[in-house]
C-alpha cells in the first residue's frame, strides 16, 4: 500500500489527482497538506483524513510515502525539497519549478534522497501524440521540417478559470506556463533538442497581469522549426498537432479530435490524406507510473529530467518576452 500526502489543492488538477489515487487498490491519502489552511481543513475533510498544517510534519509522518504537489507553482521548489529532505517520492503538476537552476537544486536532492520523481505530462502516454513521435522518428513523412501545436480555451475571456490562475507571482506567467506547457513539451519530444528560443506573451484583456494569448518560435539543433500557441481568450479552439515533413503530413487534433497522415515516403506512398489503422496502446496516467514505480519498480517513462527541458523552454521563453530578443540555449 502507497500511503500518500496531497500538498496543497490550489491547482485545478488536484482533486482529479486525489480521486485517481483514492481509486487505485494498492494506494491511499493519509494526509492533506495546504499553505490555504481553510482549503486544505476543507479538502482533508471530503477526503475523511487528517489536515497538517506544518510542511515538514506533513511529509516526515511515518504513514506517508510520497507526495503529489498541487501546491502554487512559485511553491514548487520549497515544498518538493521538503518531501525529498523527507526522503519521499514525488509527483509534481508541471512546471516542476520556475527556474533550471531551481530545478537542478530538485535534481541533486532527488538523487540524494534515492526516490522515484514524476511529472504530470499526460499528453505523453495518449495513443495519438504516442503515433505521431513514433511515426516521425520512422521517418513516414521523410524528414521532419516543423513541428506546429496549440492549446487554448476560453478561460478568461469567458471568466470561467479560477482567478488565481491570473497571479503572476504565484503563477510565474499566464497561457504560455499554464495551458501552454502540454503543447511545449511534445513539441520538444517530437523536434529534439532546442538550440533558440523566442516568445511573444501578448495581454489581449488589460485587468489580468499575465498573457492571456501567446506564441513561441523554438529552433531545433536538427534544424526542425517549433511553434507553440497558447490562449485564455480562444473559443472553440480544438487542440492541434502538426508535424511536416519533406515527403509528408501527420495531424492530430482538429475538430474532429482524430489522427490524420499524408505521405509519399518509400513504400508508405498514401493518396490523399487517411486515418492509420491502428494507434499504439495508451501508457498508464503518469500517477499511476509513479505508484507502479513506487510499489513494483517498473520504470517511470516520464523523468525529471523531461521536467527539467521543460523548464528550460519556460524559462527562456520568458526571458525572450521579457527582453524583446531570442534565447540561446543551454541556459
Amino acid at each position: 500500500m502507497v500511503n500518500v500526502a496531497m500538498l496543497s489543492f490550489w491547482h485545478v488538477h488536484a482533486p482529479g489527482y486525489a480521486r485517481e489515487v483514492q481509486s487505485h487498490p494498492n494506494a491511499r491519502i493519509t494526509v492533506v497538506w495546504d499553505e490555504d489552511e481553510a482549503r486544505g481543513r476543507e479538502w482533508a475533510e471530503k477526503l475523511g483524513v487528517p489536515f497538517e498544517p506544518d510542511l515538514e510534519k506533513a511529509v516526515s509522518r511515518d504513514d506517508v510515502d510520497g507526495v503529489v504537489v498541487d501546491a502554487p507553482t512559485r511553491m514548487h521548489t520549497e515544498v518538493i525539497l521538503a518531501a525529498l529532505r523527507a526522503r519521499r517520492h514525488v509527483f509534481t503538476e508541471k512546471v516542476v519549478a520556475l527556474t533550471v537552476e531551481e530545478v537542478d537544486r530538485i535534481g541533486r536532492a532527488a538523487a540524494e534522497a534515492g526516490v522515484h520523481f514524476v511529472v504530470s505530462f499526460p499528453f505523453r502516454g495518449q495513443p495519438r501524440f504516442k503515433y505521431a513521435k513514433q511515426a516521425a522518428d520512422e521517418g513516414l513523412i521523410g524528414q521532419v521540417t516543423s513541428v506546429r501545436t496549440r492549446m487554448a480555451h476560453n478561460g478568461a475571456s469567458d471568466g470561467w478559470l479560477p482567478p488565481h490562475f491570473f497571479d503572476p507571482v504565484a503563477c510565474g506567467g499566464g497561457a504560455m506556463i499554464d495551458l501552454g506547457c502540454h503543447p511545449m513539451y511534445l513539441a520538444r519530444w517530437i523536434g529534439g533538442k532546442p538550440k533558440k528560443v523566442t516568445a511573444r506573451f501578448t495581454r489581449f484583456f488589460d485587468r489580468y497581469e499575465v498573457d492571456d494569448n501567446s506564441v513561441v518560435i523554438i529552433e531545433f539543433e536538427s534544424g526542425v522549426l517549433g511553434v507553440v500557441e497558447s490562449s485564455f481568450v480562444s473559443t472553440y479552439s480544438p487542440f492541434a498537432l502538426e508535424v511536416y515533413g519533406t515527403e509528408g503530413a501527420i495531424l492530430v487534433g482538429g475538430p474532429d479530435d482524430g489522427v490524420w497522415v499524408r505521405t509519399r515516403a518509400g513504400q508508405g506512398k498514401i493518396d490523399g490524406w487517411i486515418r492509420p489503422a491502428r494507434l499504439p496502446e495508451a501508457d498508464p496516467s503518469p500517477l499511476s507510473q509513479w505508484l507502479a514505480a513506487i510499489e513494483e519498480g517498473v520504470p517511470p517513462k516520464i523523468s525529471l529530467q523531461d521536467g527539467r527541458d521543460l523548464t528550460e523552454l519556460m524559462e527562456a521563453a520568458t526571458r525572450s518576452h521579457q527582453e524583446g530578443r531570442p534565447i540561446e540555449l543551454p541556459l
